[in-house]
């Protein structure tokens, strides 16, 4: 595993550089080999390669950790059941893909990388067919839009009821959901913002500064009433409840999402582990979970809530970036710690941590393959 781990690692540098060829390359030839395949993806493929991309580079990360590498892969396909793949695809897929790899990387692509992924794409199309074969649910579920509450032009609180079926989520876990009245077929990764609960109904932060396809049309387009789709869950930035450690939790943004269903599952059982929340934001106004967050301090002496803003110097709190304010409270070495936000603020946060010297499996954090 370990040879088979360098000869990955090491013919991805020669096409990690030039993604946009690589998928490109890697859609026309799966096209050609079967064009019915086509109909499963989304008119515009824009940022479909993405997609397949942060699944091999995970993949590739985490080919020398088995354990990691098992779940992982299972878990996407039971997720990709989702996009009507079954048995039959990833074969082509496999074929479309060293095609594109040995296209990409040149001359410098050898016989011994060939066979590193050969060996590699087959153990991981077993593992994918398997974690499908065993899934007892369905491809996704259908979820009516119950609220919907915007803060400010750019950020929303909806929640939806699954219907049909239960789905059954951990507190920390993300789904992939699609607009289909919107932009069908495609598909985007969402953390599940409260604990689970016998109603069925999951709580989604969305934030969309842009014209984003799926959190655009969440932000400004879905009405209560409308149905959206929601995939398996997946993700691992779980409790642990063995652990007697306390917990630091940190989210910027709307990564407050997961971090709050961890508090409201702590909330259902925990009586002895400090829980030290720190949220952050550029200005106040984007504090638009402040509040539920108080309301959860006054019923639970364990949680304590420390909010801080970036760029809003009249701001009565901490001032600074999340990471910052969290080093000034450290050391935070006998923690579990939870780190939620965009892939800058996670990467800062696990400096942070690292200069504690945290270890790294008291550290969990799921950014969809941006890190």
């Amino acid at each position: 595993m370990d040879n088979l781990a360098r000869l990955l690692k090491e013919s991805w540098t020669l096409v990690e550089d030039d993604r946009a060829r690589l998928s490109g390359h890697f859609y026309a030839r799966l096209f050609l080999l079967d064009p019915a395949l086509r109909q499963l993806f989304p008119v515009q493929m824009a940022d479909q390669g993405d997609r397949l991309l942060e699944a091999i580079i995970t993949a590739v990360h985490t080919v020398d950790d088995p354990e990691s590498f098992d779940e992982f892969l299972r878990a996407l396909g039971r997720d990709h059941r989702k996009y009507h793949v079954d048995d039959r695809h990833y074969a082509t897929m496999g074929v479309a893909l060293l095609d594109a790899l040995r296209s990409t990387a040149g001359d410098g692509w050898n016989l011994e990388y060939d066979q590193a992924w050969r060996e590699s794409y087959a153990a991981i199309a077993a593992l994918m067919i398997a974690g499908a074969a065993d899934d007892e649910d369905p491809p996704f579920w259908h979820a009516e839009v119950l609220t919907h509450q915007r803060y400010g032009p750019d950020t929303a609180v909806l929640t939806c009821q699954a219907l049909q079926h239960p789905l059954r989520w951990r507190a920390g876990q993300y789904v992939s959901l699609e607009v289909p009245r919107h932009h069908p077929r495609v598909w985007r990764n969402y953390s599940v913002a409260n604990a689970p609960k016998s109603d069925n109904v999951l709580e989604f932060h969305v934030r969309s500064p842009g014209a984003g396809w799926v959190s655009g049309a969440l932000v400004r387009r879905v009405q209560p009433g409308e149905l959206l789709r929601l995939a398996a869950p997946m993700g691992s930035m779980t409790l642990d409840r063995a652990s007697e450690r306390d917990i630091l939790c940190v989210a910027g943004g709307v990564g407050l999402a997961p971090i709050k269903a961890l508090v409201e599952e702590l909330a259902t059982y925990n009586r002895t582990r400090w829980v030290h929340v720190f949220y952050g934001a550029r200005h106040s106004a984007d504090l638009y979970g402040l509040a539920g967050l108080q309301e959860l301090v006054a019923v639970h002496p364990w949680l304590s809530v420390t909010a801080a803003c970036s760029d809003d110097p009249d701001f009565d709190g901490e001032l600074g970036d999340i990471p910052d304010v969290v080093a000034r409270f450290g050391p935070w070495t006998t923690h579990d710690c939870y780190v939620s936000g965009s892939a800058r603020m996670v990467r800062s946060t696990l400096r942070v941590l690292a200069a504690d010297e945290v270890p790294p499996p008291n550290i969990r954090y799921d950014t969809f393959g941006d890190l």
